[in-house]
């Protein structure tokens, strides 16, 4: 057998540039060029102490990460928030990442999807799979949108701008948060996507009504009413960070509406704090047929957890309603989104599209929340942690991990389409409590 020896040096020549945990900037100059020599030799009883094949060197040099270590390949969506915690600083990464009191929404907002199972149908042809669908009569390549996510500068110098580009590329719906850091304007923009205009209702109508017209004129398709803020949860974390926006970035959609904004007042922390207290607690259903009269937009619901308001709802001749829990950052010990999507879609009866948010990590939790009912999902957090990782790109890879996912699911399911998704593809702790009931007749 022959003797193999490996002579490898590893040299820098390359400029990378990284985002470090304070978001500044550091430049590092890593080059990598291999050498190997390889000598035969005549003792055949000699062990072969090394080897390395060319193919296989050439891909552990293509895996070397900016910083000149063993790139770790990322091949799930979870994994981009551990990547997020080490680069953005700890006030940063809490205000995204965490929920509100004990957090336990925040746990069960993932924990439920684990309690669903799949069933899957065999002997069918899935050599073609097809994900594309319609939202509110817009055809979008996949069932999986962008939910709106505040002040994304904090993560990425990009932003919004980033998200959008990538939602575009993707063929899918960004929704634009009212307190984001890149303005309407700046956003629509930004490519030819399907947007959305996340609303919140303050206190000043007027500033309410300025910013629904920006967003018509700026070709927005639709408007994300939030019902469940009436005032702000309690998130400790933010508490314990004293978190503040920081001064070099602001609220972008509130700057021209100026809602009632001191003439000195030009740092982003003023502004974001003064903007807190301007919430209308006073909202009700009545301002969902106010907000009817401002535009002829289509007016989607997000923040329904009942089937009590879900039925108001279609009273009120919304287009849409969104399950949401907000994240888990507002009331906690409310049930995950996903485990009460089903109540929903049937107080519905189908009157209007019921779409999901709320711990979403996998094409299986996308097929999941297909199975009972939604019409489509939102994802919020992986789309930040993605961004604070690789910017525009992360975002892009992170839309393709959970489609490439979602295709997989429905092809191993027995399902060439979204319309063949069905209730009969899942089993869920309801289904086992009737199981239990049924065998002890």
């Amino acid at each position: 057998m022959s003797r193999v020896r490996l002579m490898i040096e590893i040299k820098s020549n390359q400029n990378i540039t990284i985002h470090n945990q304070r978001q500044e900037i550091i430049n590092a100059e890593v080059s990598c060029s291999v050498k190997y020599l390889t000598n035969r030799g005549d003792n055949n009883n000699h062990s072969l102490y090394h080897f390395l094949s060319a193919s296989f060197f050439r891909l552990w040099i293509n895996s070397i990460v900016k910083t000149g270590r063993m790139e770790k390949q990322i091949t799930n969506v979870k994994e981009y928030e551990a990547i997020a915690k080490e680069k953005l600083p700890k006030m940063v990464y809490d205000f995204y990442a965490s929920g509100s009191e004990d957090q336990w929404t925040l746990k069960e907002n993932r924990d439920a999807f684990s309690s669903i199972l799949l069933r899957p149908r065999i002997l069918i042809d899935v050599s073609k799979v097809d994900l594309t669908t319609s939202v509110l009569g817009f055809e979008i390549s996949m069932p999986i949108m962008i939910a709106p996510t505040s002040m994304q500068k904090m993560a990425h110098p990009q932003g919004e701008l980033a998200t959008a580009r990538a939602a575009s590329a993707a063929g899918t719906v960004m929704t634009l948060s009212t307190m984001a850091t890149s303005s309407i304007e700046e956003v629509a923009s930004a490519g030819p996507g399907i947007l959305f205009f996340q609303l919140y209702v303050f206190r000043d109508r007027n500033t309410v009504i300025q910013l629904v017209k920006r967003a018509e004129k700026a070709g927005f398709k639709a408007i994300v009413l939030t019902v469940d803020r009436p005032v702000l949860g309690r998130k400790e974390d933010d508490i314990k960070n004293r978190f503040s926006l920081p001064a070099n970035y602001s609220l972008r959609n509130l700057e021209e509406p100026n809602i009632g904004k001191k003439k000195d007042e030009t740092d982003g922390s003023a502004q974001f704090c003064h903007f807190l207290g301007e919430f209308d607690p006073s909202l009700n259903w009545k301002d969902v047929k106010w907000l009817q009269t401002i535009t002829s937009l289509p007016i989607l619901l997000k923040g329904i957890l009942t089937a009590e308001d879900a039925r108001i709802a279609i009273e009120y001749g919304v287009s849409g309603i969104i399950v949401s829990n907000h994240g888990a950052r507002q009331l906690d010990y409310v049930p995950a989104a996903i485990m009460v999507l089903e109540e929903i879609v049937k107080a519905v009866q189908g009157k209007v599209a019921v779409f999901v948010d709320g711990g979403i990590r996998r094409g299986t939790d996308v097929f999941k929340a297909l199975a009972l009912g939604a019409s489509g999902v939102f994802i919020g957090r992986p789309v930040v942690f993605s961004l604070a990782a690789e910017g525009e790109d992360g975002v892009r890879k992170v839309l393709k991990m959970l489609k490439d996912e979602l295709q997989l699911t429905m092809a191993l399911s027995g399902c060439t389409s979204l319309k063949h998704i069905t209730r009969h593809h899942i089993f869920t702790n309801s289904d086992r409590a009737r199981s239990a009931s049924s065998s002890r007749l």
